[in-house]
């Protein structure tokens, strides 16, 4: 089992900045972040692998950035410029297997975080 704790969700107005962590209780292969609204799909926001290979939604390119400090095995996602769309909560979510694999396969990731809220006002 790997406990993942998510953190920095606030709620913030158009153009503020977060700075979401992860903090993960043992080393994984893969780590993410995806956003749900409520009616809506889970949706992938940024994932890093093992190999340092990053993925971002289309939606967030430019905005977001993902990176890690593997010592602390912790997690973070950088958000800029956020926007009213952004708001959602966001999980972190994590699994032994690379992400290219997971992705191969159709898979989500094994572990996941509670979550934690971000709201964007106008």
């Amino acid at each position: 089992q790997v406990q993942l704790v998510e953190s920095g969700g606030d709620s913030v107005q158009s153009g503020s900045s977060l700075r979401l962590s992860c903090a993960a209780s043992r080393y994984m292969r893969s780590m993410g972040w995806f956003r749900q609204v409520p009616g809506k799909e889970r949706e992938g926001v940024a994932g890093f692998d093992s190999d340092g290979s990053t993925r971002y939604a289309e939606s967030v390119k430019g905005r977001f950035t993902i990176s890690q400090d593997a010592a602390k095995n912790t997690l973070y996602l950088q958000m800029n410029g956020l926007k009213p769309e952004d708001t959602a909560m966001y999980y972190c979510a994590a699994d032994e297997r690379r992400m290219t694999e997971l992705q191969a396969l159709g898979l989500r990731p094994r572990y996941w975080g509670q979550g934690t809220q971000v709201t964007v006002s106008s």
